[in-house]
């Protein structure tokens, strides 16, 4: 490689990713704290709206259903009109939605505007997804893809204090903190999609922020890198679909999810059980530190998957330990041992995202990415349902949430084994690969 055409590298990946990814992180972020916030909601508003742990769990869950529907056409609609437009729209609903939601009156309406949020935000995450692959190459990915969706603990991070403090602190006209909550949180996101019209850039070819010979250097590289593999499949729609590694990275998402989004929601609670004399304030200070842990943890595990070009046993390892750590949870009753496991567990399953969302790039071409991405996230987010669901049922028939984390424990080993055992490779030849695309 001469030393202009290192140069060149070096400037316009550095342009390109500060350009795109902390953009996208920040996207991803209040996408988070709208779907997230409902867990700090819960302190308040089960109260009012008088919800059981059943009723909260299916109100926090039904927004999967949503997103499962509408995530492989939001998809086909991104290829379509572009991640520009597309992202805009979803920004703007999904932040009118989110609004709208401060002004529940009961269970009902609860379930039909959390159903109508995951209308709105699907095919977000999948769509970012595909962005990436058209400004990184491969061997850059799982890095770029962990810190982007380092989004996820940080929303935790900011949203925890955010919306406690929001909720102990703002009142007026008759709403309650939770609703101020809801109501502030929302705002952001139209905002945000009104900018992201003039802000985003769909294609290399199309960024004015790079030098001519930038350009030019990125899109040579881009082709370059999304022709060289040759073991991958090319398959339409239906058939990516319905492809049974596709099918099978869907399922092993579906159980992942379960315990992810289990965890996830019901964690304010969870905090709150084990000392009644936190404030709802207090309750999101401590629910910053496992997510914090998390965040480190996964930008570092993601960037040993880079470093080594392995994938698999770099999604599997991160479950195991993941489950072990839920496990011991719920059979400890000292705050301090059960918020350090908790942090463990969570590290776990944060750890697994990115060299989880390079396995389809192992079996297929990047040409099926943003459909078979879409039907693994829409299918496997199904989770997002069957957890807080599952929690909320076990709590109310036991009059504990550790039994739920029990079985959300189990749930993260059975991902475990399917993730190690299974082959993802077409060839023997594309393991020491980067992945071509992330889901």
């Amino acid at each position: 490689m001469s030393a202009t055409t290192s140069t060149t590298e070096q400037t316009t990946t550095r342009k390109v990713f500060w350009r795109i990814v902390p953009y996208c992180f920040v996207l991803y972020v209040i996408s988070y704290l709208d779907r997230a916030n409902i867990g700090y909601a819960a302190l308040q508003m089960n109260k009012e709206l008088a919800l059981t742990s059943e009723a909260f769990g299916f109100a926090a869950g039904i927004f999967f259903i949503g997103y499962f529907l509408f995530e492989v056409p939001s998809n086909v609609a991104l290829n379509k009109y572009g991640a520009r437009i597309w992202i805009s729209r979803i920004l703007i609903s999904w932040g009118i939605v989110a609004t709208a939601s401060a002004f529940v009156q009961s269970a009902m309406q609860l379930y039909m505007l959390r159903f109508l949020l995951g209308v709105a935000e699907a095919g977000f995450f999948p769509g970012i997804i595909i962005y990436l692959t058209y400004w990184f190459r491969a061997k850059e990915q799982a890095t770029t893809v962990a810190l982007f969706t380092a989004a996820i603990p940080v929303s935790y991070l900011i949203g925890a204090p955010l919306s406690t403090w929001i909720m102990d602190h703002v009142s007026g006209f008759g709403l309650s903190g939770w609703r101020w909550m809801l109501l502030l949180e929302g705002g952001p996101a139209v905002i945000a999609g009104i900018l992201n019209y003039f802000i985003m850039t769909d294609r290399p070819e199309q960024a004015k922020w790079l030098a001519p010979e930038e350009r030019d250097w990125l899109t040579e590289e881009l082709r370059k890198d999304h022709t060289a593999r040759s073991n991958v499949e090319h398959l339409g729609i239906v058939a990516a679909i319905t492809n049974p590694k596709v099918l099978f990275l869907s399922v092993i998402y579906f159980i992942y999810q379960v315990g992810n989004l289990g965890i996830g929601l019901w964690m304010p609670q969870i905090i709150k059980g084990l000392s009644a004399s936190l404030t709802n304030f207090e309750v999101g200070l401590v629910a910053m530190l496992p997510y914090a842990f998390a965040t480190v943890v996964m930008v570092l595990w993601s960037r040993n998957s880079d470093r080594t070009g392995e994938r698999q046993k770099h999604s599997a390892i991160p479950l195991l330990w993941g489950a072990a750590a839920l496990a011991l949870t719920g059979l400890v009753a000292q705050p301090a041992v059960a918020m350090t496991l908790i942090s463990l567990s969570l590290a776990g399953i944060y750890a697994f995202k990115s060299p989880f969302w390079s396995l389809p790039g192992l079996f297929l071409s990047r040409s099926t990415a943003a459909v078979s991405i879409a039907a693994i996230n829409s299918i496997g987010n199904l989770g997002g349902f069957a957890g807080p669901y599952a929690i909320g049922a076990i709590k109310d028939a036991t009059g504990s949430t550790y039994g739920g984390l029990l079985f959300l424990s189990g749930l993260l080993f059975v991902s475990f084994l399917m993730t190690w055992f299974t082959r993802m490779e077409n060839s023997a030849a594309t393991r020491t690969q980067p992945a071509e695309q992330h889901a």
